[in-house]
């Protein structure tokens, strides 16, 4: 199978059923993020404690890719730190913009590497990282 439809497959099973769409019990963080261009819009909600992501999820609409970014982005941080989290959202925002390119790099991400070659559409970026910015926001304590 073509490494691309892999990609393909993961993106549009995330977006099919996201699992971690959903609201959580007494979250600590609430942080909306909106795409004005696409209209896409998620909220996302984190629950930390003692500098660890208990639990995270999202809502809200948009398009596949949003969705599914947002959705892996999820799977990714829970259970980390919240120090890990925001070096998970940097490497991600770097392969978007094709600053970090090496693959070895790249491996923290695991599904989330299915959206690397988006950087390659630039009208599809804001959907793509819409997610991670607004974890980015979420941790530095910025409000909506």
């Amino acid at each position: 199978m073509d490494l691309n439809n892999i990609y393909t497959e993961i993106i549009t099973e995330h977006n099919a059923s996201p699992a971690n769409k959903r609201h959580i019990e007494n979250p600590t963080a609430v942080l909306k993020g909106h795409n004005p261009s696409c209209g896409d819009e998620i909220e996302l909600e984190l629950r930390v404690k003692d500098g660890f992501i208990e639990d995270a999820s999202f809502t809200g609409i948009g398009c596949a890719i949003s969705q599914a970014s947002a959705d892996i982005m999820v799977d990714l941080i829970k259970g980390k730190s919240v120090d890990e989290a925001k070096k998970l959202a940097q490497t991600f925002l770097g392969m978007i913009k094709h600053e970090i390119t090496d693959d070895e790099q790249l491996e923290v991400l695991d599904e989330a590497v299915a959206l690397k070659n988006i950087g390659n559409m630039p009208a599809r970026v804001k959907c793509a990282v819409l997610g991670w910015h607004t974890l980015e926001n979420a941790m530095d304590g910025k409000k909506d």
